[in-house]
């Protein structure tokens, strides 16, 4: 089957010099897929289950290619709901894509973070994970996001599957997108994980008593607590 093994084709807009209007247009059409797909909903779950409300309330997170800061901005706000203060630093190796935050952000690579250890409370990844191709990069970018984080790493990428690929697919036929935004989309579910995929890379990269999961079919979640 065409999912069993990742793909490696690269995706349109990770080639690098695409038009600032180009990539606009991007973030704004994903962000309507990820409304559709409640992007933020497992940080929103798993950060207070897991570190406790009260250990909760004042965060300081580090969003991995983070692009225009849009899921910083959701968790921002839902947690100022909350009466909770969650700061984020936005890290990504566009700078294209973070002029389009309203805080801005950092230019670096996810494989080789610019931080000192512990720097940051929180580190967390959304469907970023699967844009890096060889398992050393994978492993590296685990092993950096593990060690600039003082309490937990939270990262949720595409499950590999039929279930996503085929919501993608009706999705797309039932509503109007850009044919390259398409394109990556489709193309990112075979370039996504399957759960013990995830789980080794985290064995490997040292994530001590890390738990990965699939949520909903339609993303695989990678959970990993510091010793307190």
């Amino acid at each position: 089957m065409f999912l069993k093994c990742r793909a490696t084709q690269a995706e349109y807009f990770d080639s690098p010099g695409r038009p600032a209007a180009e990539i606009a247009e991007f973030y704004a059409t994903l962000a309507r897929v990820n409304r559709f797909f409640r992007f933020a909903e497992p940080f929103q779950n798993l950060i207070p289950k897991r570190l406790g409300q009260d250990q909760s309330r004042s965060l300081r997170i580090l969003d991995l290619g983070a692009g225009d800061g849009a899921l910083g901005n959701l968790l921002q706000d839902w947690a100022a709901r909350r009466g909770w203060n969650w700061s984020f630093a936005n890290l990504d190796i566009s700078l294209t894509g973070l002029r389009l935050s309203r805080s801005g952000g950092i230019v670096g690579s996810v494989v080789a973070l610019p931080f000192v250890n512990g720097s940051f409370d929180v580190v967390i990844a959304s469907q970023m994970t699967h844009h890096l191709v060889s398992d050393e990069e994978i492993l590296r970018h685990l092993r950096e996001a593990w060690r600039v984080a003082s309490r937990a790493v939270f990262l949720a990428d595409l499950n590999r599957g039929p279930v996503l690929y085929g919501l993608l697919w009706v999705l797309f036929h039932l509503k109007s997108y850009p044919a390259h935004f398409r394109a990556d989309a489709m193309l990112s579910v075979r370039r996504g994980f399957r759960v013990p995929e995830m789980a080794e890379y985290a064995r490997r990269a040292g994530m001590a008593g890390a738990r990965v999961r699939v949520r909903y079919c339609t993303r695989v979640i990678l959970e990993a607590m510091k010793p307190s």
